[in-house]
C-alpha cells in the first residue's frame, strides 16, 4: 500500500458533478449518483455497494453516455470505477 493520496495517483483530474445514472448488469438496473468523472473513471454513490458486481455498464441519460466499467474500490455507499 502507498501513502500517496488517491487523488495524486490518478492519471487524470476528475470533474465534480451531480448526475443521475443507472448501473446495469444481468438485466438488472441500480440507480446511482455520479459524483465525479474523468475520461478514465468516476465515483458513484449507491444505496448498497455490495449489490454491484465487479463489471457492469453505466448509463448517464442526461449526457447520452453509456460505458462498460469495472469496480476499482468501494466503501459501502460509494464506488470508484474505471471505464473499460
Amino acid at each position: 500500500m502507498t501513502d500517496t493520496p488517491l487523488a495524486e495517483r490518478r492519471s487524470e483530474t476528475r470533474r465534480r458533478v451531480f448526475k443521475g445514472g443507472v448501473i446495469t448488469f444481468n438485466g438488472a438496473g441500480v440507480d446511482c449518483t455520479v459524483r465525479n468523472i474523468s475520461n478514465r473513471g468516476a465515483a458513484l454513490d449507491v444505496a448498497n455497494a455490495a449489490m454491484i458486481p465487479p463489471r457492469f455498464s453505466l448509463a448517464i441519460k442526461a449526457d447520452d453516455f453509456v460505458a462498460r466499467c469495472r469496480m476499482v474500490w468501494n466503501n459501502g455507499q460509494r464506488v470508484g470505477i474505471a471505464f473499460d
